[in-house]
């Protein structure tokens, strides 16, 4: 918006404000444009721009092709019309094309995201002003060159082409220029709002080179600058919005433009004068919406419907409505036929191959699998561990990292969701534990039952895919998702807080060192007596190949000391380094770093660019930082320990498990029922897993295939069975560490809008390359062991923690420690009292503390039961909570089809009241019409 000024003696039109998305103005003082911000238009400034459209000149699909020449037709239609005397022809033309001056002026100090935004290029966001499609561009730019008072060029500087403001508008824009200002010469305002037939640039008009589809002039007799300058701003904020740009670019007359105004009109949201501060700037908000749910509000009220409640029974307003109802989609459908969902999904995926390969090809995949493979490789070493030490390392960290190669690899290549993460779960250590003991005690042979439970389980998952067993999941509400998701979640930061504690045990801070004692800190290695020193000696002649007897027993090291059998005196003999000080400072370090470089990219430092590419690389800048703290330090911090050789943990075993020979004929019946319980495990497990990974939230458009993960899981148990390797499962806690590292948000937008969640890349790529490189870890030991076990727990803490984020279960659990006033506004707090809330959710955590006990026992084994229970307790709800509630709450359970029908006819006859009840209405209405309108 371009504003009259005289400097001096002359003229000049001077860019006051622009409008991208939010309106920016110019700061006068500080030589600048304002931060983006939600124009605050006075109402009596619309209904001056309404009287100025319906009294002023309204010019449709002009035919222009310079300004002068545009100037000129706008004024000739005035005095056609008797709206402008002619002797005014020559003043009026004289003001419009005068010079423009914009902003342009920048401190001599740039900033250093003013020096990056000029060295790295931004890419364009969807057009907001196309032709005839989403909204119409109000764009007011600058440039530096200053011109004759009557030298409007028809063609783009060489400054309007290299001005970087640019780079925010995307290619295909246009512009609408308003100008507005007081002269001495008129009597009553000079109105036309002209729309060219084909956009076209005008040269100096703009700031930047985009052609002009929409001009509005408003010349006024002086004394009015105010009033003239808040339609200016009201005009332009109209050409910004979705709906109202649209109308303007269909409209066919002035009545058109007119009724848009009114629609406008109709969405305004007046704040009272005195309960608010016009000077304070509304921040942009962070989720605008969309039109479409806006022409929706319009196409209620031409059906005559209230959008209040106020005066009958009108339609529900939109905080009243009703949550979207339980869907998890077509992929759960039951078909009926024998491997009909399995078809079905392989129908699905097969058209997304050749994309799952070519979009993993981005600099985004590089921060995920540097973040998962770490992840997986901890995961892998922690398992393998406690593998090793249930089962007398029959299955150690070398089988946990070849399993967890092998299947990750073989699933990320062929199954329905490949960006879920399989891996070692504790329960499956638990009954690993379990029938290791039962083997060994029963003199059985362990490697040979488990490989046919694993047949078996394998066998048990065909029956399930074949039979769309997968259906069951619909009856998975939020109520069990969040309280499994939460169980894994709290695994994982307790897991990583009892490493770190343990350490303290290990390597206790040394409390009783007292300075001033110093001098009487030493330690020494005594020799042993002669008595003792003789049979030690006997004992080890002929394998110590020194002269122990000459050995200078003061000079010796502390392992030397021990070693040739001397004692340590001394109270500083058990001396030990503060190692869990300097652990707990990695490991608090890497968690607190990575949430702080996660949430960078909402910063104000730095281009946008940058800031992205910092969060997106923030776990490998936490990692390396701290990995080169203790590198600095050379303390002997607990490394991360990789097998050097590729060979079986336990030498008398192979890599493959011979079926037949060691255990009696009936064993290999009786496996079936233990791997049924290893089978509902795996189900409950892998499936819930895949529903939190596919949640609508994500914006997955690629589907899933709930009956092809499962078939390969079911695949992988008999295969890890045949090779003596770990089983395993989708992790939920990993999985959804790879959701978040491979979020995509728009990269480019208008000046104050939020970045814009655009869903996932959705590819094979990052989840083969993680497990390829898990399985080549053995040979990357020499890097690997240079990094220390603290700063891995500090990523598992923050996956932990990160994984808990966007929980409902979460949030309404904060509630308990907030005063009401304090608490934010959930949906689900309009509509729940709460109290009924608090119960909701102390039922949760009590299913919780039975799930995490039974999780800590030897009752392990039958956890996959509980899970089941939960879904039990879920359908037990229906008759604590209403139907209402337990919408807003959790999710309603799907019911049978005759439950629906009677709901229907239930509907059917509602309207039909409804409809009764309208008519009735009508009727009194008409009625009273009469009354009013008959002459007494």
């Amino acid at each position: 918006m371009d504003t009259l000024q005289r400097e001096g003696d002359e003229l000049e039109w001077k860019e006051s404000a622009r409008w991208v998305k939010f309106e920016e103005k110019v700061e006068e003082g500080g030589e600048r444009w304002s931060k983006p911000h939600v124009s605050t238009l006075s109402l009596h400034s619309l209904f001056e721009l309404r009287t100025c459209l319906q009294t002023g000149t309204v010019l449709l699909d002009l035919e222009g092709y310079s300004l002068p020449q545009i100037v000129d037709d706008i004024i000739e239609r005035q005095i056609e019309e008797g709206m402008t005397s002619p002797d005014l022809r020559e003043k009026i033309s004289f003001v419009l094309l005068r010079r423009h001056r914009h902003q342009t002026k920048k401190p001599i100090h740039r900033s250093l995201a003013d020096i990056g935004k000029s060295s790295s290029s931004t890419s364009e966001y969807p057009c907001l002003c196309c032709v005839r499609s989403s909204r119409s561009r109000w764009t007011r730019t600058s440039h530096a060159q200053s011109r004759s008072m009557n030298d409007i060029a028809d063609t783009p500087s060489t400054d309007q082409l290299k001005n970087k403001f640019m780079k925010k508008i995307p290619r295909d824009a246009e512009a609408s220029n308003v100008l507005v200002g007081e002269v001495d010469f008129l009597n009553k305002p000079f109105v036309a709002f002209v729309r060219l037939a084909q956009a076209t640039t005008l040269g100096g008009l703009t700031e930047v080179p985009v052609p002009t589809r929409f001009l509005f002039i408003l010349l006024g007799p002086q004394g009015r600058a105010k009033s003239y300058n808040e339609i200016g701003r009201a005009i332009a904020t109209l050409m910004v919005d979705d709906l109202f740009s649209d109308v303007a670019y269909k409209a066919r007359d002035r009545e058109d433009l007119i009724a848009g105004i009114d629609e406008f009109l109709d969405e305004v949201i007046v704040l009272p004068p005195g309960e608010w501060d016009p000077k304070i700037r509304i921040e942009p908000p962070k989720k605008v919406t969309s039109a479409d749910k806006r022409k929706s509000v319009f196409s209620l009220n031409e059906l005559g419907q209230m959008n209040g409640t106020a005066g009958g029974a009108g339609g529900l307003a939109e905080d009243e409505e009703m949550p979207a109802q339980h869907e998890l989609g077509e992929e759960l459908a039951f078909t009926g036929r024998f491997c009909g969902g399995l078809y079905l999904d392989i129908k699905r995926k097969l058209p997304w191959i050749p994309s799952d390969f070519y979009e993993g090809f981005h600099i985004q995949s590089i921060s995920a699998v540097l973040f998962i493979y770490l992840g997986c490789i901890t995961n892998a070493i922690t398992f393998g561990g406690l593998l090793g030490d249930a089962t007398d390392n029959y299955q150690g960290v070398m089988e946990s990292f070849l399993g967890t190669a092998l299947a990750g690899s073989v699933f990320c290549l062929f199954s329905g969701q490949p960006l879920i993460i399989l891996s070692s779960t504790g329960p499956i250590l638990i009954f690993e534990k379990l029938l290791f003991e039962f083997s060994k005690n029963n003199s059985i042979d362990y490697m040979e039952l488990r490989l046919w439970i694993g047949i078996h389980s394998c066998l048990q998952c065909f029956v399930l895919v074949a039979t769309d067993a997968s259906y069951i999941i619909k009856y998975m509400t939020r109520f069990t998702e969040e309280g499994f998701s939460s169980l894994i979640s709290f695994i994982f930061i307790s897991d990583a807080i009892k490493k770190m504690v343990g350490s303290f045990k290990y390597y206790p801070i040394n409390t009783d060192f007292k300075p001033d004692y110093v001098t009487t800190y030493k330690c020494e290695c005594l020799a042993p007596d002669p008595s003792e020193f003789t049979p030690w000696l006997r004992e080890t002649e002929g394998n110590c190949p020194l002269n122990v007897t000459a050995l200078d027993w003061s000079q010796l090291s502390k392992k030397e000391c021990l070693k040739y059998g001397g004692s340590l005196v001394g109270k500083s003999c058990k001396f030990v380094p503060d190692l869990a000080l300097m652990s707990f400072i990695l490991f608090f370090g890497t968690y607190s770093m990575t949430v702080s470089l996660k949430k960078f990219k909402f910063s104000r430092y730095f281009p946008t660019k940058l800031r992205k590419l910092i969060s997106d690389f923030s776990i490998f800048m936490s990692i390396m930082t701290f990995v080169g703290l203790d590198m600095l330090m050379g303390l002997k911090t607990p490394k991360l320990i990789v097998p050097t050789e590729f060979k079986p943990t336990r030498p008398d075993r192979g890599w493959l498990v011979m079926p037949f020979g060691k255990n009696p004929w009936w064993i290999y019946l009786a496996s079936f029922v233990p791997a049924l319980l290893v089978t509902i495990l795996i189900f409950m497990d892998q499936q819930i897993s895949a529903v939190i990974v596919n949640r609508k939230e994500n914006k997955l458009k690629k589907g899933c295939g709930y009956h092809l993960d499962l078939f390969w899981v079911g695949v992988l148990m008999a295969a890890c069975s045949f090779m003596g390797l770990p089983w395993y499962v989708a992790a939920t806690v990993i999985s959804i560490a790879h959701i978040d590292s491979l979020k995509m948000e728009s990269e480019s937008s208008a000046p104050g809008e939020q970045p814009q969640f655009l869903g996932v890349r959705e590819q094979r790529v990052t989840g083969i390359l993680v497990f390829a490189l898990t399985g080549v870890s053995i040979f990357l030991a020499p890097v690997l062991k240079f990094i220390p076990m603290p700063v891995l727990y500090g990523v598992f803490l923050y996956m932990g923690v990160a994984s808990l984020s966007g929980i409902q279960f979460w949030d309404r659990i904060k509630l308990y420690m907030m005063p009401s006033k304090h608490q934010p506004d959930y949906s689900y707090l309009r509509h729940v009292p709460l109290r009924r809330v608090h119960l909701f959710t102390l039922i949760q955590i009590m299913c919780l503390a039975v799930l995490w006990i039974l999780k800590s026992t030897f009752l392990a084994i039958i956890f996959p039961v509980m899970i089941l229970g939960l879904m039990v307790v879920r359908k037990m709800l229906d008759m604590v909570f209403s139907r209402h509630d337990l919408a807003w709450l959790d999710d309603l359970l799907p019911e049978k089809e005759k439950k629906k029908k009677d709901d229907d006819k239930k509907k059917g006859k509602g309207k039909e009241k409804e409809k009764k009840k309208s008519k009735a209405d009508d009727s009194e209405e008409e009625v009273r019409n009469s009354i009013f309108c008959c002459p007494l």
